[in-house]
C-alpha cells in the first residue's frame, strides 16, 4: 500500500526552496499526508539524503506521530517523539549540501503500532523497530543546490 506525502512549497523532484534550507530560515516544509490506511496505530517520518559525502545524512527523524494527522504546518514540528538526526539533536535539519545537487527524501511509514522508543532514537534503532510493522508507506523527494 502507499502512503502519500506531498508538499505545497514544492513537487515531487522539483528545487526546495532556499526558505527550507541552511541558506535560509532552515524551517521545516509545509506537509501534506493522505491515503492513511485504517488500521494505522501511528506514522513515522523520515527525511534524509543519500548524496551526502559522508554516506546517508538524516535531516528530520520524528516517530509515534497520530495517525489521524492530515497535515504537518510549516515551520513545525509534528506531534510524536523526536529521534536524533546526524547533526546530533532533534528536530528539523533543512538541506546544506557542501558541494553539488543533493536529493533529499522525506519517507513516510504507517505502522501498525507504537513504537516503543525513548525520545533521541536514531534512525537505526526506529528502522528496526518498523520492521514487521509497515502497513504503507510514501516518499517525496526534493532537491538542493547552494
Amino acid at each position: 500500500m502507499v502512503t502519500k506525502i506531498a508538499s505545497t512549497a514544492f513537487a515531487e523532484g522539483e528545487m526546495i526552496p532556499r526558505k527550507y534550507t541552511c541558506d535560509g530560515d532552515d524551517i521545516s516544509p509545509p506537509l501534506q499526508i493522505s491515503d492513511v490506511p485504517e488500521n494505522t496505530k501511528s506514522l513515522a517520518l523520515i527525511m534524509d539524503d543519500p548524496d551526502a559525502p559522508v554516506g546517508v545524512w538524516d535531516h528530520w527523524i520524528v516517530f509515534n506521530i497520530p495517525a489521524s494527522i492530515s497535515q504537518i504546518s510549516e515551520g513545525e514540528e509534528p506531534q510524536g517523539t523526536p529521534g536524533k538526526n546526524s547533526w546530533g539533536r532533534t528536530g528539523y535539519g533543512g538541506p546544506c549540501p557542501p558541494s553539488g545537487t543533493h536529493r533529499y527524501f522525506f519517507k513516510l511509514y504507517a505502522l501498525d503500532t507504537m513504537l516503543d522508543l525513548e525520545p533521541g532514537a536514531s534512525k537505526k534503532k526506529v528502522l528496526k523497530a518498523m520492521e514487521g510493522h509497515i502497513l504503507a508507506q510514501g516518499e517525496l523527494m526534493g532537491k538542493y543546490k547552494r
